[in-house]
Parts: C-alpha cells; sequence; structure tokens
C-alpha cells in the first residue's frame, strides 16, 4: 500500500536530523518521494540519508497514512521530530540539496526504484547548514 506523511521541522540548528522516517522491527519500506520548503527567507544545505544510529527514543513518533482509502491499514512505518538521543550523521548522504534564502524554495526528491529502509532503521532529512524551519513529507510503499 501506498502511504504519505507531512511534518513540520522544529529544529533549524546545523549538524543534526530535522526529520526521520523509521521502520519497524516488522516492515522494510520503500521511499519513492520526499520533498521539503522552507518557512523562512534562511538559506539551508540539507542531505538524505542512512544514518550510522538511528535516534534513540523518538518524541511522539506519526505513522504514515495511506493514501488509497479512508480505511486501509495503519501503516507501521512512522517520522519523527524529536529524540532522546538524535541520530548520527550517515556517513554518506544519498542526496544533497542547497536551498536559497528564500521563503518556499526547498526541494522535490525522487527515487525511482525506490529507497529502501532496512528493518529496525531510518533515513534522514539531516541538516548540513543552519536552515529555517520546513515542511516535509514522503510517499512511501509498505
Amino acid at each position: 500500500m501506498i502511504y504519505g506523511l507531512s511534518q513540520r521541522t522544529s529544529a533549524t540548528a546545523a549538524g543534526a536530523a530535522s526529520w526521520e522516517i523509521r521502520s519497524a522491527a516488522t516492515n522494510a519500506p520503500i521511499v519513492f518521494e520526499m520533498g521539503l520548503t522552507q518557512n523562512a527567507a534562511t538559506a539551508g544545505v540539507y542531505g538524505i540519508g542512512r544514518p550510522a544510529a538511528i535516534g534513540i527514543t523518538p518524541t511522539s513518533p506519526v505513522n504514515f497514512l495511506v493514501e488509497s482509502h479512508q480505511n486501509g491499514p495503519t501503516a507501521l512505518t512512522t517520522a519523527c521530530l524529536a529524540w532522546g538521543t538524535g541520530p548520527t550523521v550517515p556517513t554518506q548522504f544519498a542526496r544533497r540539496f542547497s536551498c536559497a534564502a528564500t521563503i518556499g524554495v526547498g526541494y522535490l526528491c525522487t527515487f525511482p526504484r525506490g529507497y529502501q529502509i532496512p528493518v529496525s532503521s531510518s533515513i534522514v532529512n539531516w541538516t548540513i547548514a543552519t536552515a529555517p524551519v520546513c515542511d516535509v513529507y514522503a510517499v512511501i510503499e509498505e
């Protein structure tokens, strides 16, 4: 099934995850699309990648929402914006983006064959350089 979710980030400091998409112990979702738009006129530099270690004790994880119909099964995949201990920086980024200091600037990233998240793992939107609060979203398949 296809699921989607959008959230508003709160972390703006450089060198930290602002959003983490987490698989469960029983699934390995595939990400097909991710996007971000900046909500203030502050330049930002972002990266998408697999963290060396996932976040510990995520605060208020939110399940992705089914897109096909209202009564579909609840997604096992979640996303979160804060943690007791945040995810660590990816060793390499699958994608990097630099955004001008303009409200509404951002990125749309597609993965034509999907970007799979292994079981009990995650991918993050990493703030490489100081950035504003952003709206983020992703489309996944479970």
